[in-house]
């Protein structure tokens, strides 16, 4: 029997498969959650204007400076400036401007006023908040600093100054700022095309009938939406029957579309391992058995498109526990490394909350809760190790990393956890 393959050498073969990120110019609008791949200096200032922060008055300062509850200072409003007004003013000493929160400051003006520290003459002897009586007097009670309630042109980023740094991933906040300073289309690491084929006469889609013997297809979309979690663009195809000739076809006819094939089922020791059989009566596909659990059948290498074009393809066993661990295990990181993300979950160090067995020569991946404690961080590993037990890792919010020379450890044991949350 052939030695089994160790998780390192095989997560080596796979990660051989990619080639290094592709720079591809996109527009912003579909740039969400891609990576810069080179810096984005900006070519405006932003703001571009001196503009107000407030509702209120544009004055100067100067006028203001002697005005008190008792003695206020009156002004006449000479003119209105709505957000959006293009045409340039000038304040004129002894007079103010009313002005909304982001409309261009006046020449001249070195303050605003907000509205709620004014008041207007109503004509009748009393006085109201200007908000609410557009009188052409405003009172101004008390003094104001220089500056006060202005945004400076260039305060927040001035032209020619990076605004966004090669590497960064483009999420809503950056993609807000290169809206603002006016940049259409990005330089990005192009986002990989997956495909993921599931295979079996006994799959059938969830929402029909299920006869005795058939089960509802669960790996295509689980491992399309694994793929799209990790940033890539990723659908999910059925091919139904154990049919090599069929099966080859429908490579054949996903693969010009596709950076990365993905298939679940077909390449364990079966007599109706169609995957397999296929795989190997073309070459270019490795099979191997890989010393962890689950996950041990496990696939990987190329196959030609119709243009000739080499594309990767990795093979995962069909028990959905075993075809997500294997996902996470050998898949994510160099998919997510192929588009300049970061590759891989966190790991951090937890105690054990029960004791665990692990099968001796095999890293074993347990499902697990992982949670903090005063001491730091505790798991507890939730159900049994077999690889159709899907309820279990849907409820796992970690993979438990047990080595393979490991066959016990007790509760309190410090062990790896990788976080999937």
């Amino acid at each position: 029997m052939p030695a089994l393959r160790s998780v390192e050498d095989h997560q080596q073969a796979v990660a051989a498969l990619f080639a290094p990120p592709e720079a591809v110019k996109v527009a912003v609008a579909d740039a969400l959650g891609l990576v810069a791949a080179v810096d984005v200096r900006t070519r405006v200032s932003l703001p571009g204007f001196d503009n107000s922060a407030m509702d209120g008055y544009a004055v100067l300062a100067a006028d203001l400076a002697d005005a008190t509850g008792d003695h206020p200072i009156v002004l006449p409003m000479a003119a209105d400036i709505p957000a959006g007004r293009t045409d340039r003013l000038t304040l004129e000493p002894g007079s103010v401007h009313r002005i909304m929160t982001g409309a261009p400051l006046p020449d001249g003006a070195d303050a605003v006023v907000p509205v709620e520290l004014t008041a207007s003459d109503s004509g009748e002897g009393r006085f109201a908040t200007a908000r609410l009586l557009a009188t052409p007097e405003i009172r101004f009670t008390a003094p104001i600093p220089v500056g006060k309630n202005i945004r400076a042109a260039g305060s927040d980023i001035v032209a020619g100054e990076v605004a966004i740094r090669a590497g960064t991933r483009l999420r809503a906040p950056q993609l807000g700022l290169l809206a603002a300073i006016g940049v259409t289309m990005v330089d990005v690491w192009r986002r990989q095309r997956v495909v993921v084929l599931s295979t079996g006469s006994e799959l059938v889609t969830p929402g029909q009938s299920l006869r005795h013997g058939q089960i509802y297809e669960s790996n295509s979309p689980m491992l399309a939406a694994a793929a799209t979690e990790a940033g890539a663009s990723a659908q999910s195809v059925h091919f139904v029957p154990d049919d090599v000739d069929g099966f080859l076809a429908r490579i054949a006819e996903i693969a010009g579309d596709a950076d990365l094939i993905i298939t679940s089922g077909g390449v364990s020791a079966g007599a109706f391992e169609v995957v397999k059989d296929a795989l190997t009566a073309t070459g270019g596909v490795e099979f191997v058995k890989v010393a962890m659990q689950p996950g041990m059948p496990q696939g990987c290498g190329h196959v030609i498109d119709p243009s000739g074009r080499a594309v990767p393809i990795i093979t995962l066993p069909g028990n959905p526990v075993s075809s997500l661990v294997s996902f996470e295990v050998f898949i994510r990181p160099p998919l997510r490394k192929a588009m300049g993300l970061a590759p891989n979950r966190e790991e951090v160090h937890a105690r054990l909350l029960d004791p665990i067995n692990s099968p001796d020569g095999k890293r074993q991946f347990l499902r697990g809760v992982l949670g903090q404690s005063l001491g730091g961080w505790i798991v507890e590993p939730i159900g049994p190790p077999s690889s159709h037990h899907l309820r279990y890792l849907a409820g796992a919010n970690t993979l438990i990393d047990i080595a393979a020379d490991v066959t016990s450890l007790p509760d309190g044991w410090i062990v790896r956890a990788m976080r999937l949350d």
